[in-house]
């Protein structure tokens, strides 16, 4: 009887993956975030079992002859039938909604939100790959891709070809070709592939192809985007990734730093750096626009940025409702910006704050300013210096001003006060301060300006006279000292002023108390130090700040996502879906990092290994790589996501260097990337892995590869960005003057991971190659083929000047013989040698280029000054050989 029972037993059905898609293929569009018709929604547990507009619940657990939802899926008169005017479900489907109905309709997680357990792998998983005798594998990786290849009915590919892996693997790791040193030692068997990795995984190298990829999730650019998309000052923050990826830094740090920096204790100027993640939001400073509109728009990209980067979750569509798919609330959407609606930036023209980058002695100017004042003041006081020092803050920015007379906002961004004019600056805290601070410029000498207290009739609180300057300076101004929040009235008056001129530009101000022990010895040079300090105008690189408690914003729910209509006000917390609130984490920025990186966040983990796949094999497990909510793919090897997740939060510590090698060592990634017709018809996307990956390379590292092969590359890191050669008439920039200047020397041969990147006008042939404008954020980048691809490798400066001074060398070390020229270069570039067929075309080609020049000298000069025939002939076909598809596809 018990055994009878036993095999008799019903199977349970799974909510997250059996009925969750039937009902967001169905039903969810109408009944769920946006629209619940009849009062149904089917997206959240507690709407799904409430009553409806009827009186009674749709669902009744237990009940599937009772359940309305069962009665209209089922119903003969088309106007009951639900889905409406649309396909009716199959008999499996309802068949397997009456079945989860019955045994309790029991509701349950997305696999995705779903806690990450150890987990349990046979006791056999050592260190053996595939084994020949097609046992199963031991390695975990390919145990969990060996066992679903035997599901499908397919096998695994035999190891790749040893050279071709080499070059995989550092393409890989390094975005480069290897060494001419790697290539002899593995060849020579001097290096196993193991010690390979490891070589790669330490190269410098490794830091500048990861960023790459860092980069465009953080929509990292040189201008600010918008209208007149001027240049900014952001390469700092890349040069932090860079150093980060080297120094593999954990990730949960790694993320920490780039969300909450400033709120560490103490912290570093790394972390200050590492907060211009989300600086890199665009900054629209056109004339005539609304900065609080702008300042919006921006923190609303941190939050869509942050949970796409960070959950794979598609947190934009509950700007305007509860999530059509996803159990998020459209509140929750609003308690998450209420981390980020807290910083300082204000969407102004110069884009403070900005974290100073003091030279080695402007540092030591600081640090004696700094001992002074905590000798004369305290540590409190020395600690509000040095930050002021540092980043400028706390400072009111002049489009704040309200109540003009005879006054204006200049170009929306400054206070321009006429004679006799004035403006309002409205609950401003002056912190005690005994003095202000003032960035202006004038064209004018003697303007009187008055600050008093509320209105023209106030107590004067400042009174001092504004000389002509030369551009922007940072005045001291004395203040009467306050200890309450007021309101400043400020009037200008200067009789030489024309009717409708302003008497000054002021940019912001600040109340930071005067330097104490005047009377001391040293005081005028530490005095003379600070006025020096406060006129800096070095490398200063936009960062978050967060808001002091006087200057701290409220949040309110956008009504319809409309940022003009406020609705009820909200405190940040995290969407409750998606992972436990810890009580004892402060709830700002800070607060939200910890959230991300915690043990009871699964997502962080699953969507860092997804991306990492996805790099390796040109697929994620997850192929939705921006997506893993309920509309995502499910995942193709779910067991294999959560012990690679799993394993880098606990046994890797969240190294990513650790992941990445444990993948690349696995046999599944060294195999074969050749394809038979069967397993194409089979698996056309690779998505069992039955073989190696095999796809085109980037932008960037087809680029560097040119350079690389050709001996070109500078290998030179950090800094400002460059200018390489790009094709005239690219960059036609609008309203602002800027133009191309093209770098010189080596600097024009650095990686492309240094390349000056306009937002409205790009590198080109990054663009052909698929890399983004960086605008937003970019999870993936569409690997495209089209003819304009290669009329960039067969044209572009770049990769014409790489054909020729590789096709030269090649040229001059083989004694000039044109069969063994072309048979190098084909190597050199492959690392494989060339087949017939493919060497007799090339000799094809060589002889007619070499033919036609030989007709034209002209054309000769044009294409490669100074080369005779047969030197330029020889450059064509490295041009040529430069545009294969084995060259520009890893292999």
């Amino acid at each position: 009887m018990v055994l009878y029972f036993f095999w008799n037993r019903e199977e349970k059905v799974d909510f997250s993956t059996e009925i969750k898609p039937i009902l967001n293929k169905h039903c969810i569009s109408c009944h769920g975030g946006v629209k619940k018709s009849g009062g149904f929604s089917v997206l959240f547990e507690d709407e799904a079992f409430a009553p409806t507009e009827s009186g009674h619940p749709a669902i009744i657990p237990g009940d599937p002859g009772s359940s309305e939802l069962i009665r209209r899926l089922t119903h003969s008169d088309p106007e009951l039938r639900m889905p409406y005017k649309r396909t009716p479900l199959t008999e499996e489907e309802i068949e397997l909604l009456k079945k989860w109905i019955k045994q309790g309709a029991q509701w349950g997680k997305h696999w995705a939100y779903e806690p990450l357990t150890k987990p349990e792998l046979p006791s056999e998983i050592q260190t053996a790959g595939f084994s020949k005798d097609n046992s199963a594998a031991k390695k975990p990786i390919d145990y969990f891709v060996q066992t679903k290849l035997e599901e499908v009915g397919m096998h695994a590919s035999p190891s790749e070809n040893p050279l071709k892996l080499l070059r995989r693997v550092s393409m890989d790791l390094t975005g480069l070709p290897p060494s001419k040193e790697l290539v002899s030692d593995f060849s020579a068997g001097k290096i196993s592939y193991e010690e390979l990795v490891d070589s790669l995984l330490a190269d410098e190298a490794y830091g500048e192809k990861w960023a790459s990829w860092w980069l465009d999730l953080a929509r990292y650019a040189d201008t600010k985007g918008y209208e007149r998309d001027v240049s900014r000052t952001m390469w700092p923050y890349r040069d932090y990734v860079i150093r980060s990826f080297n120094d593999d830094k954990p990730f949960d740090q790694f993320t920490i730093e780039q969300l909450a920096g400033d709120l560490l204790p103490d912290p570093s100027q790394d972390q200050l750096t590492a907060t211009a993640f989300h600086r890199n939001t665009m900054n629209n400073d056109e004339g005539g626009t609304e900065d609080e509109e702008f300042r919006v728009a921006a923190v609303l990209d941190r939050v869509n940025t942050t949970f796409e980067v960070w959950q794979s979750t598609t947190m934009a569509c509950v700007q305007c409702h509860s999530h059509p798919y996803d159990p998020i609330r459209h509140e929750e959407y609003y308690q998450s910006l209420a981390f980020f609606n807290n910083s300082r930036d204000e969407d102004t023209h110069d884009e403070e704050p900005k974290l100073r980058f003091y030279p080695e002695e402007d540092q030591a100017k600081m640090n004696t300013i700094l001992d002074w004042v905590a000798a004369n003041g305290g540590d409190k006081s020395a600690k509000l210096r040095y930050d002021f020092l540092r980043f400028y803050e706390p400072k009111y920015a002049a489009h704040l001003a309200t109540d003009f007379q005879n006054a204006e906002l200049i170009d929306t961004k400054w206070l321009g006060l006429r004679s006799g004019g004035s403006a309002v600056y409205k609950n401003i805290d002056t912190q005690g301060s005994d003095q202000m601070l003032m960035s202006y410029r004038t064209g004018l000498d003697g303007t009187k300006v008055t600050i008093r207290r509320s209105n023209a009739e106030g107590e004067i609180l400042a009174s001092f006279v504004m000389n002509k300057t030369q551009g922007d300076i940072v005045r001291e101004i004395a203040f009467k000292v306050l200890n309450e929040s007021i309101d400043l009235y400020i009037e200008a008056n200067n009789p030489k002023a024309q009717p409708q001129q302003n008497t000054s530009t002021i940019v912001w101000f600040a109340f930071v108390p005067t330097l104490g022990g005047k009377d001391k010895p040293g005081f005028a040079q530490v005095k003379e130090q600070w006025d020096d300090l406060l006129e800096f105008s070095g490398t200063r690189l936009p960062i978050l700040i967060e808001n002091p408690p006087f200057m701290a914003r409220e949040t309110h729910v956008f009504e319809r996502g409309n940022w003009m209509i406020l609705g009820e006000k909200v405190e940040s917390t995290t969407p409750l879906e998606l992972g436990t609130w810890n009580d004892k984490w402060p709830k700002n920025r800070l607060g939200m990092a910890y959230w991300l990186t915690s043990q009871d966040n699964p997502l962080t983990a699953r969507t860092l290994v997804n991306r990492v796949w996805d790099q390796l094999f040109g697929r994620g497990i997850v192929s939705t790589i921006e997506d893993m909510g309920t509309q995502s793919d499910p995942p193709s090897h779910p067991e294999l996501l959560d012990y690679l997740a799993w394993k880098t939060m606990n046994n890797y510590k969240w190294s990513v260097k650790s992941l990445i090698r444990e993948i690349v060592l696995s046999d599944t990634y060294r195999q074969s990337s050749d394809i038979t017709q069967e397993a194409f018809q089979k698996d056309p996307k690779n998505q069992w892995y039955a073989r190696g990956p095999r796809f085109r390379l980037s932008a960037e590292q087809i680029r560097d590869q040119a350079l690389a092969v050709s001996g070109l590359l500078s290998r030179k890191m950090y800094g400002k960005s460059v200018k390489p050669v790009q094709p005239e008439g690219i960059w036609m920039t609008v309203y602002n003057g800027e133009s191309w200047t093209e770098s010189e020397g080596e600097d024009k041969y650095r990686r492309s991971v240094y390349t000056f990147l306009k937002r409205t006008s790009p590198y080109p042939s990054f663009i052909s190659f698929d890399a983004g404008s960086r605008e937003v954020c970019l999870s993936r980048r569409i690997v495209t083929n089209t003819p304009l691809q290669a009329l960039v490798t067969l044209n572009d400066p770049v990769y014409v000047e790489a054909a020729q001074v590789l096709g030269k060398k090649e040229w001059e070390s083989s004694g000039e013989i044109p069969d063994k020229a072309i048979a190098e270069i084909y190597k050199t570039l492959t690392l494989q040698p060339i087949s017939p067929s493919k060497q007799q075309a090339m000799s094809d080609l060589f002889v007619q280029a070499r033919k036609e020049f030989e007709a034209s000298p002209e054309a000769t000069m044009e294409f490669y000054p100074d080369a005779d025939a047969e030197l330029a002939a020889i450059a064509v076909v490295a041009n040529a050989m430069m545009n294969l598809d084995e060259f520009l596809t890893k292999p």
